[in-house]
């Protein structure tokens, strides 16, 4: 099957589940810029949330820009991803909303280390579907650093459980840093081509 639906489809939910993280911010009632400062947990919990989405869709696109075709089993793994996803803008909304207390926090980290075990399937699946030897399966490689991400984002659950929400975000804010230095993998792959 062509990639084509599985990209449109997929930037679209991304751009729905960014948009409405956005809309959790409510007007202040005044016009100072002390109005503002109680949205400060809200303001927080988004940039760390658009980062982490923003860097969901980026290694996304560069995933599918080396698939060749998809299935059935690439379809699912996709939509399994985009769910977990979707739920981001309910998990920043409630550690925003309690100033990123220990309960939410968890969901929160919970819900990111779902994100990358559902990548991490997909990334499988697409490899399985073009094999051991293609490019996407040189250009991943043994993938420390979604290894190291997800390992983090597990390790972050209990942080936040153990009383420590706040250190538990700092960890989360680590993977976010270590991505935003750009996965160029599949980039050089596909440039030697």
């Amino acid at each position: 099957m062509n990639k084509a639906r599985l990209e449109a489809f997929s930037d679209g939910v991304i751009a729905i589940i960014i948009t409405i993280m956005v809309l959790e911010f409510k007007v202040p009632h005044g016009d100072q810029l002390a109005d503002l400062l109680p949205l400060w947990p809200v303001f927080l919990s988004y940039v760390l949330s658009f980062a982490n989405v923003g860097i969901y869709w980026a290694n996304h696109h560069h995933l599918l820009h080396a698939t060749k075709h998809v299935n059935g089993s690439i379809l699912m793994g996709n939509l399994n991803l985009l769910f977990w996803l979707s739920l981001m803008p309910f998990t920043t909304a409630w550690v925003g909303e309690n100033h990123f207390a220990a309960m939410p926090m968890a969901v929160y980290a919970f819900d990111l280390s779902m994100c990358a075990v559902a990548y991490t399937i997909l990334v499988f699946q697409i490899i399985h579907a073009h094999g051991k030897e293609s490019l996407i399966a040189e250009a991943i490689g043994n993938d420390s650093k979604g290894k190291i991400s997800l390992a983090a984002y597990v390790f972050a659950i209990p942080l936040a459980l153990l009383g420590l929400p706040i250190v538990s975000g700092l960890l989360i804010l680590a993977v976010a840093c270590m991505w935003m230095v750009p996965d160029r993998r599949i980039e050089r792959k596909l440039g030697s081509q």
